[in-house]
């Protein structure tokens, strides 16, 4: 099955008592933010609808705590209380995935592995990995077709705490 529509899933969101986090990554000088929803849980404990696009070491349903920041006038992301077993790779296409191709065909066959996916646009694919699948079967398939794709949870540093 496909992953569902993004309408829907803003609309499945809004009636679960879903909510905009914010999300800050700081490289240097470049700081990235990212707002995806999450479902508030209560206490201060909200779980992942989205996948981050920038973000590393969150996934899909993973539960995470935030606080209400007057700056941001936006909850704003604190720590990970638990992780959803889902895993999370980043791919950049060469060629958009909604036109036919072999871009698309490799989306396709991720998803036929039992992957879902969202996209930032086009070319720019999350790649969720649900706990039941293998990761090292995901990114043995993305290395042999020669796909630019990096992993962000876990983020390549979680994995390879030694290498730098």
């Amino acid at each position: 099955s496909r992953p569902l529509s993004s309408a829907l899933r803003v609309l499945i969101m809004n009636e679960n008592k879903s909510v905009k986090i914010v999300l800050r990554l700081e490289e240097g000088k470049d700081v990235y933010v990212e707002t995806p929803w999450v479902t508030d849980l209560g206490d201060g404990r909200y779980r992942m609808d989205n996948c981050p696009f920038y973000f590393y070491g969150l996934a899909y349903g993973d539960i995470i705590s935030a606080e209400y920041s007057e700056e941001e006038q936006h909850l704003v992301f604190t720590g990970v209380l638990e992780k959803s077993g889902n895993k999370l790779v980043r791919v950049i296409f060469g060629n958009p995935t909604n036109e036919n191709g072999p871009d698309k065909d490799h989306l396709d066959a991720l998803v036929q592995m039992g992957c879902t996916f969202e996209g930032a646009n086009p070319r720019y694919i999350c790649i969720d990995i649900p706990p039941e699948i293998d990761l090292w079967d995901v990114c043995d398939y993305l290395t042999k077709h020669n796909l630019n794709w990096e992993h962000a949870s876990p983020s390549f540093d979680e994995l390879y705490p030694d290498e730098e």
